[in-house]
């Protein structure tokens, strides 16, 4: 009897008993396009060793993967909009299947860098497919509440699952299988797609914005770029500002072709509205204090206390743990009965307090009384904050621009990654010199006063780190209004 109402777009996705296996190929996929941009993070020492890199160009495998990621999501959202979110889903996962072997395979250094650009690429396509086609998929509020709590659990502890995958596949495998292992998840997700999903095709007829293309993620580019050349160089190093002042004249060329062009690659609409403006910036900001804590902390447990790779990834679990707690057991649950801003806000005072417990580590420091704590709070903090905004961003939006909404989100994740590594590592390295050259003088052995400093260096950015958390909690109460799904389909009707 319930196929009589398949007609109905809604009603099918209501009515449909197989779209909660569809949430579980769109999360796969997610999960795969997150982990990447950390598991490689704790493979990176045996790479370099065995393809040779120097010690200036190693930090390519990581940027190479987040410059065409984070500069490309918003063409990879369009044209998820043009062709269909499942055939852009199907073309993202095989492509990203493809780079993955490539890099897997890498002969030299240059090879593992396109290949890393290559999955850059791909992700670009596939993450906005896959955020469209879990916000098309379930319209009903109390399902869309629980479909968003486990894609933002995934979504925000992605990043630490790729530390504990990395850590085993490279002390017990090599460190190619960080790059093999994607595959297996493409092939399975693949497989999934085509048996599950169900999209409306594309806009018939649509034309791609190529100015928009051009200027748009040309601006993107050379942003990120720009804060990934900030790490090695400086902040005042030419290239940097050169990158820094073209992405600035890039991005207002891109926004003021926007407002004239015939089929915009970004509807100002979209970035207009108040609410989704407030989403954007208070997803940018947390990820930029997020990005922080993962980069000191492989640091500090490897180089400082002495860990493994495994021990590194496993003392990451509890933050895992917590995110996925925060976003399906308390977020999930919540957000149908308050305003979205009363669970970001506590979220990002709650994130905001574990890095601030995290600020007395020292060179001996325990893992249980002073990092555990704070991991704890941190997990939390971003497991109720990541599913509202993935869920406020995408509501409300017409099919048609679903896929560059949910590009826009992956964007401010991308780019507030770029920020945080770049901009708290520059902070953390200047601190930990300044303090190293004050303390030598006073007769204390060379190598404490070097570990004393790394450490030192790591507070003052995790205070930072802290200080914007708590910036985005402020942006997030001021800027989000939205009310409760639940009241907000009848305010909507009348309004």
């Amino acid at each position: 009897m319930s196929h009589a109402r398949t007609g109905d777009g809604a009603a099918a996705s209501d009515v449909d008993p197989r779209r909660w296996w569809a949430l579980v190929v769109i999360a796969l996929a997610q999960l795969m396009v997150v982990l990447d941009a950390t598991i490689v993070n704790i493979a990176l020492p045996s790479a370099q060793r065995d393809l040779g890199m120097s010690d200036g160009n190693r930090q390519w495998v990581i940027t190479a993967y987040t410059l065409a990621f984070g500069g490309l999501l918003l063409l990879g959202g369009r044209i998820s909009d043009l062709i269909g979110r499942k055939r852009s889903f199907l073309i993202g996962l095989a492509g990203f299947a493809v780079a993955s072997a490539i890099g897997g395979a890498a002969s030299g250094p240059g090879m593992l860098f396109a290949a890393r650009a290559l999955q850059g690429a791909f992700a670009a396509v596939l993450a906005p497919a896959a955020l469209s086609l879990l916000t098309t998929t379930f319209t009903d509020p109390l399902e869309r509440g629980k479909a968003f709590g486990i894609y933002g659990a995934l979504a925000g502890s992605g990043s630490a699952i790729g530390f504990i995958v990395g850590g085993v596949l490279t002390e017990y495998l090599n460190w190619r299988w960080c790059l093999y292992v994607n595959v297996p998840i493409a092939a399975v997700a693949v497989l999934g797609a085509l048996a599950l999903l169900h999209d409306r095709p594309g806009t018939a007829g649509a034309r791609l914005d190529v100015p928009g293309v051009v200027l748009g993620c040309g601006g993107l580019v050379a942003l990120v770029y720009g804060f990934a050349e900030a790490e090695p160089r400086g902040w005042t190093d030419p290239l940097v500002l050169a990158l820094f002042a073209a992405a600035a004249v890039l991005l207002v060329a891109f926004v003021g072709w926007q407002t004239r062009a015939p089929s915009p690659l970004l509807p100002l609409h979209i970035v207009r509205d108040r609410d989704r403006a407030g989403c954007f910036l208070t997803m940018m900001l947390a990820v930029i204090g997020m990005f922080g804590l993962f980069l000191f902390m492989t640091y500090y447990l490897q180089v400082i206390l002495g860990y493994s790779p495994v021990r590194t990834g496993l003392a990451f679990l509890p933050l895992t743990v917590a995110i996925i707690i925060g976003s399906t057991q308390i977020s999930a649950r919540l957000l149908q009965h308050v305003p979205p801003r009363a669970l970001m806000v506590p979220g990002m005072a709650l994130a905001a307090g574990g890095m601030v417990i995290l600020t007395r580590i020292t060179v001996d420091s325990a893992y249980l009384s002073e990092v555990l704590p704070a991991l704890v709070l941190m997990g939390l903090g971003m497991g109720l904050t990541f599913m509202p905004v993935f869920a406020t961003a995408t509501a409300g939006v017409a099919p048609r621009d679903s896929g560059v909404t949910s590009a826009t989100v992956n964007t401010s994740q991308q780019v507030g990654g770029s920020i945080g590594t770049a901009l708290l590592n520059t902070i953390a390295t200047t601190s930990s010199a300044a303090y190293v050259k004050a303390h030598l003088a006073d007769g204390t052995g060379r190598g404490a006063v070097v570990r004393e400093g790394i450490v030192h260096g790591y507070v003052v950015a995790i205070w930072v780190a802290a200080g914007v958390m708590l910036l985005a909690g402020v942006v997030a109460g001021v800027m989000v209004t939205a009310r409760a799904p639940k009241r907000g389909v009848g305010s909507e009707a009348v309004g």
